[in-house]
């Protein structure tokens, strides 16, 4: 599937609105998983590929943070993750399964540091979000309309 840079661009657009304010990947359904796999051609990844697995291993991070440190029940970074995947990787499972290890990658990373909200996860949190808007903002300068 070719994506248009508006697709891409209004993607993104919720990151950025996301990460710059003060969400679980939905699993495969069962039907989904039993379902015969089409041929399909390998395709060439977007230039933007690396700087997506970069952005999905902070939503993730950010995810697992924002629910620390608030007492859990914040489901915006996985909803936003869920957005980023379904304008990113419609038809592409290999994406979609290599953005969604980058978010789980993310999310454990911290898991496994943090079991409790302190100034160095506060600090961690803000760190991350600055860090995923820009690059949600460089993307979309670079490779949108």
């Amino acid at each position: 599937m070719v994506r248009t840079a508006r697709q891409f661009a209004a993607a993104a657009c919720v990151l950025t609105f996301s990460l710059l304010a003060p969400g679980s990947v939905a699993a495969q359904s069962a039907d989904e998983a039993e379902a015969p796999a089409a041929v399909v051609e390998p395709r060439v990844p977007p230039p933007y590929d690396a700087r997506l697995l970069r952005l999905a291993e902070i939503i993730g991070s950010i995810d697992y943070l924002r629910n620390l440190c608030r007492n859990g029940g914040e489901t915006e970074w996985r909803a936003s993750m869920q957005a980023l995947l379904d304008g990113e990787t419609a038809d592409e499972p290999d994406r979609h399964a290599k953005l969604t290890a980058g978010f789980n990658r993310g999310y454990r990373t911290f898991a496994s540091v943090y079991t409790t909200c302190t100034a160095a996860a506060v600090a961690a949190d803000e760190r991350y979000r600055r860090e995923g808007a820009t690059l949600a903002a460089e993307i979309v300068a670079r490779y949108g309309n």
